[in-house]
Parts: structure tokens; C-alpha cells; sequence
């Protein structure tokens, strides 16, 4: 990316466009946008849009995908999904827990 004197923007450079950028915006002016957010948004973006964690990974250029899993880690929809898949509504004699009402409101609350 070139700047306006056909320069080469450094790191910096575009750090800083980003800032001034983001500034503009009314919903963003209070809060820290950074390059490195915009980023971790894109990659949270492309996981919820359902693009697998090996694709993100290279995108990203992550090394390890133990790396690009943080995202999955982090994406509470995504965990209510899972959760959503698990059947605990079911009541049977292999399911000691349930009776556990503390074990229950911890698990609701997620």
C-alpha cells in the first residue's frame, strides 16, 4: 500500500491510519481500533461465517492451529451451538448429575 506521497506505509503508518480511521466512526471513537482488532474481528467474522480453522489458520498465517483455536475458544455463540447439540435434557439412570442442581445452574449459565 502506497501513502498519498507514494510511499510504502510502514507498520506504523498504518497503525496509525487505522486509529485515525476508526476515530471518524461515532460508535468506534471511545474504544482502542487497532490492526491487530481488526484482525482478531475478521478471523472471528470468518469462523462464525462458518470457514473451517485449518483455512483461517493459513489465512492468518498462523504456525500451529492450536494457535487459530483461541478463536473457537472464544466465540460464545459457537459454544451455545455445541451445547445446543448435547442432549442433558434427557433424565436416565446414566446421568447422576442431574439431580445435582448446582452442577445444572452452572451448566444453564454458560
Amino acid at each position: 500500500f502506497l501513502s498519498r506521497h507514494r510511499k510504502r506505509y510502514t507498520r506504523f503508518g498504518v497503525y496509525r491510519l487505522v486509529e485515525r480511521c476508526a476515530a471518524r466512526v461515532p460508535t468506534l471513537a471511545a474504544r482502542s481500533i487497532t490492526p491487530h482488532v481488526i484482525r482478531h474481528t475478521s478471523a472471528c467474522h470468518l469462523l462464525r461465517a462458518g470457514v473451517d480453522l485449518n483455512t483461517i489458520s493459513a489465512w492468518l498465517g498462523h504456525v500451529s492451529l492450536e494457535t487459530t483455536n483461541i478463536y473457537a475458544e472464544i466465540d460464545l455463540e459457537i459454544k451455545a451451538k455445541a451445547m445446543a447439540l448435547c442432549d442433558a435434557a434427557a433424565s436416565g439412570p446414566d446421568r447422576p448429575w442431574k439431580e445435582n442442581k448446582g452442577v445444572m445452574a452452572f451448566l444453564n449459565a454458560i
